[in-house]
């Protein structure tokens, strides 16, 4: 320890202790793959919106006649402006790639099963939370898909029943539709509230899962043995220093993921119009309904359910119960297997049709399939609505029948499982 440490050290024993515990003496299990980089990426883009909001902020206007203007200022007049909105706006839709592969290797590998029930909680409040944050921040910019957008979403409470259009007209602080408190409130929840929100529960989902030690490939903890390691002789067997190991790891595919961002950004920050719908381009108004209204790409999957139920209080239903019941995951999975290495053919066969069904329902979502089914078959419009409603509450039913399954396969004791490893395994 050289002299500047020792005296931080002297005055900060606990961020000394801190640091030893979470990095330098927190071992991770020697097997992590390419699916363990996404944690770590899914920090570098919370902290890539963090800075680039701030920047954001220092130019944007929150009213209903300036928003709009105050975003085109940004992207022709200020300097660099366009570059801090395209890695936000980027950094959005990356954000909840990183997270839907960060759920999906937790479906994967049981990262939700005793003794991490507590860390896939406090990882689904953060989804949450991102989800708020995600449509505070896609409503500011006030273009018309932005306003219209705004309007149905909000307008979807009213199906709470009692109190529905009275908790609508208190969102929106007005009684007609959205304006100056509209953009007033969510502009103060996505700038300060809810990243406060999201940085205490990245906070408390790293320090639960501190506490248990980190999940692996094989779904076996990893091993603790009298002579330790190379290392310390009272660390796991298993187990190497998070730090510096994984943390150069980590960089590699930091330098990766940051490549892929900087060819969408330079060359394609539209991607399509998925990225930034090509209606958000024209400012608010409230008497131009745009052709299609619909959500961004990460919200399409559960937007896909509502659309798909014809009653708008089942509809809603519907969708809060596809998010809620990802909470229940770590008690419907009743198997003594963690891993999908080792867990039965029906489970990987299950996981693999619930990604198709959700990749499915974004695209439902995106409004998309419509013009699939008539490419593809030559069907008229009308033909293709018909289908879509068909195909999409098909895919509804499949959504919520993974759960039923996962509960009925492992709680009747049908999963035929595969000998576990007593030791961590170092096989891709």
């Amino acid at each position: 320890m050289n002299a500047f440490t020792q005296w931080f050290a002297d005055r900060a024993p606990g961020l000394d202790v801190a640091y030893k515990k979470h990095m330098t003496e927190y071992y991770a299990p020697k097997n992590f793959n390419v699916m363990y980089y996404f944690g770590s990426l899914a920090l570098l883009v919370l902290v890539n919106q963090i800075v680039t909001g701030i920047f954001l902020t220092m130019f944007y206007t929150p009213t209903a006649a300036g928003a709009f203007d105050s975003v085109q200022y940004i992207m022709r007049d200020v300097q660099w402006g366009w570059l801090v909105r395209y890695m936000h706006v980027t950094g959005a839709s990356m954000f909840f790639i990183v997270i839907y592969l960060h759920m999906f290797r937790g479906l994967m590998y049981g990262s939700y099963k005793k003794p991490r029930e507590l860390v896939w909680l406090l990882g689904m409040l953060i989804f949450l939370a991102l989800m708020a944050e995600a449509f505070m921040g896609y409503v500011l910019p006030w273009g018309n898909m932005s306003f219209w957008g705004a309007k149905v979403i909000i307008t979807l409470f009213s199906a709470v029943p009692v109190i529905g259009e009275q908790l609508v007209h208190w969102i929106m602080g007005t009684l007609s539709v959205p304006g100056d408190p509209t953009l007033n409130r969510f502009f103060a929840l996505h700038v300060v509230a809810l990243p406060l929100v999201l940085l205490l529960l990245v906070v408390l989902h790293l320090g639960a899962l501190h506490e248990v030690g980190s999940n692996n490939p094989d779904g076996v903890d990893v091993k603790h043995g009298p002579k330790g390691n190379r290392w310390n002789p009272n660390a796991p067997v298993d187990g190497i220093p998070f730090h510096p190991y994984y943390t150069l790891k980590d960089l590699v595919g930091v330098g990766v993921f940051l490549v892929v961002c900087a060819i969408i950004i330079f060359f394609e920050p539209t991607v399509g119009g998925f990225f930034i719908e090509h209606d958000n381009s024209i400012p608010a108004n409230d008497l131009v309904t745009p052709a299609t209204i619909k959500p961004v790409w990460y919200f399409s999957p559960f937007y896909a359910i509502l659309r798909m139920i014809p009653s708008k209080g089942f509809g809603v239903l519907a969708m809060l119960a596809s998010i809620v019941v990802l909470f229940l995951v770590p008690w419907l999975d009743r198997g003594k297997v963690k891993s999908v290495r080792y867990r039965g053919l029906a489970y990987k066969i299950a996981l693999t049709l619930f990604t198709i069904v959700f990749l499915l329902l974004c695209a439902i979502g995106a409004d998309l399939t419509q013009g699939w089914i008539m490419g593809l078959f030559g069907a008229s419009s009308a033909t293709a609505v018909s289908a879509e409603l068909v195909f999409g509450r098909t895919l509804v039913v499949l959504y919520f029948a993974f759960f039923i399954f996962l509960w009925a396969y492992t709680f009747f004791g049908w999963e035929k499982t595969k000998p576990v490893p007593e030791r961590v395994t170092t096989h891709a």
